[in-house]
């Protein structure tokens, strides 16, 4: 791996870590279950690609 794809990584890395943050801050500020639910899949989502991304270094 080039040390510029290696920056995309940890690039990578540091977006989804920040979606998933996010995420999980606005979830638990939601009243409505489905939204809250909904938002908690994009949580999971976000997590998955994160360790996706950490399994390529």
């Amino acid at each position: 791996m080039t040390s510029k794809e290696l920056l995309y990584v940890e690039d990578a890395l540091g977006h989804e870590q920040y979606f998933q943050t996010k995420c999980y801050e606005t979830m638990q500020q939601l009243q409505d279950p489905e939204l809250k639910n909904f938002v908690g899949q994009l949580q999971q989502a976000h997590q998955t690609l994160f360790r996706n991304f950490y399994g390529l270094l």
